[in-house]
């Protein structure tokens, strides 16, 4: 029986249409996942169904009644609760006393009652939530259980819960499999949105793929696999495999030695880092978001102080050196940040503009020669099947993966000896996402030694020769890829140093 319909939903936001006509429905008892890629709709159909937008045209229907959710508290009011991937909490409180903030009559936060009524609930979902526990005091899993308890205690018997695991590790990850899977056998309907199909297959009932703002098909989980998924999502057939590129490991290019840093509010970021990375190697950087892989990138690139330690290149020490002085001293290195817009390319700058800033000091006499930049532009556009109107396009005016696939393109076309990669591939479809491993593989086997901070787990298992796990600025473990599991990476990423999960590069 349905729980949730929406029919016909079209949302506009000015030239875009996030939304066209979507069908969307969703039965008691059942967990719906919600798949596309990132700009599919996922979100803006589910911000609908929460209240924090209103569609421009269709209708929402709730236990087979029309309603009109025109705010977040008409919605809860409904029964609907959202999960966002930024959680709303006040870290300085309790458990206990976020879960009440805000709600009409309930501020006697002491009333024994009170305090018995969310443990009851918390026990019936089985969420475990420690209600006298500082927010700041918890991990990321135990914020997103606190957040769950908080919408049920509302009233929610609508979740929504929007890349639920992009944060978290494998082992948090099956957590809240659990605490799903627990809703549903109470009856309540579940919303899932994800772009990862392996957990859409291990939790889902039924989905419903997006496409470029249209519903594509909604079909039982248990009929599908991930192959036909990646189809619907991008429209055309898919090669999801990443093939490990077989390469002789060469000389060590790049050597770290007790790396530490701090903040600005003096907090240690990197904790006496030590490693090494050859030529012809993947090290990837596994962690939860925020366990120091910016601040290591950036240290390695001249971008962030350093308070102690060394940072070898073939031999000459990095630190202290700015990225111009870098390059000054012929050091090969190229570094495709997270922040591409703020810190990789300049976004009033076109394709050109943007090659020549890379490139312009290597240039001799006073004026700049912008052909050799142009057809570096041309190749890069025909080589990353970039979609842009021309090489003189402005870069902010590309969609993120063109954006992307641009800097990734500058920075290849410098063929460097070191690349540093932070997260290259999030936010891009499936298709680019593949092409960008082939194209890291490609400089591998150039005998290029890459740093490569991922997130997807099995991403990193499948592309990498050794993966190094952080966890708030230390390295909890170096493994071979080859002979780990997610579970292992899992249990280093959640602090626990385990040297017999292939040793420690110290």
């Amino acid at each position: 029986m349905e729980f949730i319909s929406m029919e016909g939903i079209t949302k506009i936001f000015g030239s875009v249409i996030a939304n066209r006509n979507v069908d969307f429905q969703v039965n008691f008892g059942e967990i719906h996942a919600l798949l596309g890629e990132n700009g599919a709709g996922k979100s803006t159909l589910v911000n609908m169904l929460s209240g924090i937008y209103t569609p421009d045209s269709g209708s929402i229907f709730i236990r087979g009644k029309e309603v009109k959710l025109a705010s977040p508290r008409v919605a809860i009011d409904a029964g609907v609760g959202m999960i966002h991937q930024h959680f709303k909490l006040v870290e300085v409180m309790t458990a206990q006393e976020n879960i009440v903030l805000g709600q009409k009559g309930r501020s006697f936060l002491r009333s024994e009652a009170l305090t018995q009524k969310i443990k009851e609930l918390s026990d019936r979902f089985q969420l475990g939530v420690e209600l006298g526990k500082k927010v700041y005091e918890m991990s990321v899993g135990e914020k997103q259980t606190l957040e769950i308890l908080k919408v049920l205690y509302r009233g929610a018997n609508i979740l929504i819960l929007d890349e639920p695991t992009a944060v978290l590790t494998p082992q948090e990850t099956e957590k809240l499999f659990q605490i799903m899977r627990r809703m549903k056998d109470e009856g309540c309907a579940v919303i899932f949105i994800t772009h990862k199909m392996n957990e859409v297959l291990t939790i889902s009932d039924r989905l419903t793929v997006l496409r470029k703002g249209e519903k594509v098909k909604t079909l039982e989980t248990k009929n599908t696999n991930t192959r036909e998924l990646a189809e619907l999502m991008v429209g055309h057939p898919v090669n999801l495999s990443i093939n490990r590129a077989a390469t002789n490991k060469g000389e060590i290019l790049l050597e770290v030695k007790d790396l530490t840093c701090v903040n600005e509010e003096k907090v240690e970021v990197l904790k006496g880092l030590n490693f090494t990375l050859s030529s012809g190697e993947i090290l990837g950087v596994a962690g939860i978001a925020g366990s120091g892989q910016k601040e290591l990138c950036e240290a390695i690139a001249g971008l962030y102080p350093i308070k102690k330690g060394e940072i070898f290149f073939e031999s000459v020490n990095l630190v202290g050196l700015t990225p111009r002085k870098i390059i000054v001293k012929g050091i090969s290195m190229s570094f495709v940040p997270e922040d591409r817009l703020g810190m990789g390319l300049v976004a009033s700058m076109d394709m050109v503009d943007n090659i020549i800033l890379k490139d312009y000091q290597n240039q001799k006499g006073l004026l700049i020669n912008r052909k050799p930049a142009a057809a570096k532009a041309v190749n890069i556009i025909k080589k990353l099947e970039i979609s842009t109107p021309g090489i003189h396009h402005p870069i902010k005016e590309l969609s993120g993966g063109n954006i992307q696939k641009v800097l990734l393109g500058r920075e290849l076309d410098s063929h460097p000896k070191l690349l540093i990669t932070a997260y290259p591939v999030r936010g891009l479809d499936i298709n680019v996402s593949y092409k960008i491993y082939d194209l890291i593989n490609e400089e591998k086997k150039k005998g290029v030694a890459i740093l490569f901070v991922g997130e997807d787990l099995d991403v990193l298992l499948e592309l990498c020769d050794r993966i190094m796990v952080l966890c708030h600025g230390e390295i909890t473990g170096i493994v071979e890829a080859r002979e780990t599991t997610k579970e292992d990476l899992g249990l280093l990423m959640a602090g626990e140093k385990h040297g017999s999960l292939g040793g420690h590069d110290r």
